[in-house]
């Protein structure tokens, strides 16, 4: 039942994302891998969780209490902030991102497998360029404190760290998996014959 489900779930991503067709790592890398996003995708949707909870409570005390509370409205941008910090790597993974498909539907397994591999390459890259200078924006925040929450700011800039670091390593993971997708798959796919 589930094996149907996710076969179902695969052949409607790849008629909506055809580089959802590229094979993904298996086996024991596979598990790692999935794990990892498992591990991001819940912190991201405990951020999320944590940011309704502090709107949910900034609009009861608007409602219910003589004064209102100025740390919710901080707290929660800063949640927004590692939020899409902690998914960046995810949603980069599984091809969620906005993008523009103009011609990948055209090509063929390689051609596609090909074209993730420079995409995750020309990722990787960048955020592996930015990365060091991310760290030093970060330490900028060392002798800051946030105005109501009184946080030192190096947390809060620290989540650029988070999120290009997220992008380098996710980035190299669609390289690779690119990469050998293109030296492994056929140019097109083979007709089983009955």
């Amino acid at each position: 039942m589930d094996s149907d489900y996710k076969a179902v779930e695969q052949e409607v991503l790849e008629r909506l994302d055809s580089l959802s067709s590229v094979p993904t790592f298996q086996g024991a890398l596979g598990r790692l891998i999935g794990w990892v996003d498992t591990l991001f995708t819940i912190l991201a949707v405990l951020a999320l969780l944590a940011i309704a909870g502090t709107v949910l409570l900034q609009i009861a005390a608007r409602l219910f209490l003589p004064f209102s509370l100025a740390w919710t409205e901080e707290l929660s941008r800063y949640l927004f902030i590692y939020m899409v910090a902690l998914s960046v790597g995810v949603v980069l993974r599984r091809h969620r991102n906005v993008s523009v498909e103009l011609f990948h539907h055209h090509l063929g397994p390689r051609a596609r497998a090909a074209y993730q591999a420079l995409i995750g390459l020309l990722i990787a890259g960048f955020a592996g360029v930015v990365l060091p200078y991310a760290w030093q924006y970060a330490q900028n925040g060392a002798w800051q404190t946030s105005p109501t929450l009184k946080v030192p700011m190096l947390y809060i800039f620290f989540s650029t760290v988070v999120m290009f670091a997220l992008l380098l390593v996710y980035g190299a993971i669609g390289f690779l998996e690119g990469l050998v997708a293109t030296l492994r798959s056929p140019e097109r796919p083979a007709v089983e014959k009955p």
